[in-house]
């Protein structure tokens, strides 16, 4: 037998896989503003398509936003002001720490405990490895970061000498004109000098 026609049929006894472009993907998080408090209502729509426990997803996203919480009947209250994006970008960590097999690139996982350590085990290629603690001082600093060209959300909280509308993010003071006091808006960052940021409304 020559070598394409051992090529073909070693081809041909190969299995077809199922494929497909489409993101791996969970609903976008539902926010609601509750006084000093930022309310997740669909916390156990995320954590099933997830395939995680409620209360697991909801202790990794107090961490990576940095506050405390509490999770009761498919909802989470978290402590603060968060915006939608603030839980889309803690929700990416929590996947690439938690779900995403670092080998084959699939969301097919378990956690499973192993000598006491927490374990990521891949159904899809077998890989087992260790779930690796993120530090959440670094994560926090990432979050919180402004920089020349971005656009952030952010919530008016006082008036500069100017009158120009000042906003807190992180170690950063935003100024913004044009935004008043209360206002909760999206600005674009011209120029950071220190830990001054100056923007416009975007």
């Amino acid at each position: 037998m020559d070598y394409n026609s051992a090529l073909d049929r070693g081809m041909d006894a190969v299995p077809d896989l199922e494929t497909s472009d489409e993101r791996f993907s969970y609903p976008d998080p539902a926010v609601q503003k509750d006084g000093s408090f930022t309310r997740l209502t669909n916390l156990d729509d995320i954590a099933d398509a997830l395939s995680r426990d409620g209360e697991h997803v909801h202790s990794a996203l107090q961490r990576e936003l940095g506050t405390s919480g509490k999770y009761e009947e498919g909802q989470a209250r978290y402590s603060g002001s968060f915006t939608e994006s603030d839980f889309n970008t803690a929700l990416d960590e929590y996947v690439e720490e938690f779900v995403i097999c670092s080998e084959c690139g699939l969301p097919d996982t378990r956690l499973v405990r192993e000598n006491r350590n927490l374990m990521l085990r891949c159904d899809a290629c077998g890989a087992f490895r260790p779930v690796t603690k993120r530090s959440t001082t670094s994560r926090t600093q990432q979050r919180d970061a402004v920089e020349e060209g971005r656009t952030y959300e952010v919530k008016i909280t006082g008036t500069g000498r100017k009158g120009d509308g000042v906003a807190e993010r992180g170690k950063y003071t935003i100024f913004v004109p044009g935004a008043q006091k209360g206002d909760e808006v999206q600005v674009y960052i011209e120029s950071v000098r220190g830990n001054l940021a100056f923007a416009r409304l975007a």
